[in-house]
């Protein structure tokens, strides 16, 4: 009888990864972009609702860095230095929004969308679980977005709406950084520190950030 190997971490994840993106396939301002028939008020919307999120990036990595205990050192190391390098990047965001006529004041007097709220619920509550390794999920989640994603999404902007480079330095810085922060997540992936329990719970929070990032990006303003 021929026993069939069971899947690896790395395909388990690019299957969260297709399911992911056949999401994003779906939102509404996405088919726009691709359709050619965004206009500047999608962008700006775009980055207010992203706004929201983003401020919390470097607050829950900084939490989970904190609840890795010694035997998860590596972790603990990966995730600081990931919550220094990640801690202004609401601040290009906030540049872009201003570059293409939205009001600072309103952008930071705003609030989160219903899929953001349940985007950050969720890392927040899961930063505060004893060692959450569960969470490299998440970050391939998002880290893949700005790598394989973000610069496209610039580069369609600015050919449909005439924008410089200055007005979508968010989205293209991400292209690079991201780019250097998956190649990371993939050696901490592939290393012996990930056990079967661990994989497992990678995948699945892999599997509710997707979702939940794909609820923010429908559900702009509500």
């Amino acid at each position: 009888m021929t026993v069939t190997a069971a899947p690896s971490l790395a395909d388990r994840l690019a299957q969260v990864w297709d399911d992911f993106e056949e999401q994003l396939d779906r939102v509404p301002v996405l088919q726009r972009l691709a359709a050619g028939t965004v206009t500047l008020d999608d962008y700006q919307r775009l980055l207010f609702n992203l706004r929201q999120q983003v401020v919390d990036g470097s607050p829950w990595i900084s939490r989970a860095a904190s609840n890795f205990d010694i035997d998860h050192f590596e972790l603990r190391t990966a995730a600081i230095r990931h919550a220094e390098e990640e801690h202004r990047d609401y601040l290009m965001l906030e540049r872009d929004y201003v570059a293409v006529g939205g009001s600072l004041e309103d952008l930071r007097a705003g609030r989160k969308n219903i899929g953001s709220e349940a985007l950050s619920g969720y890392m927040f509550t899961y930063a505060d679980r004893p060692n959450p390794v569960g969470l490299l999920g998440a970050m391939f989640i998002i880290e893949g977005l700005g790598a394989r994603r973000a610069a496209g999404w610039a580069r369609r902007f600015q050919e449909i709406l005439g924008l410089a480079d200055g007005q979508v330095h968010f989205m293209l810085y991400h292209q690079e950084a991201d780019g250097e922060h998956t190649g990371n997540l993939e050696a901490i992936l592939t290393s012996g520190m990930i056990d079967a329990a661990a994989a497992d719970d990678i995948v699945r929070c892999a599997q509710v950030v997707a979702r939940l990032y794909a609820l923010q990006l429908a559900e702009l303003d509500s």
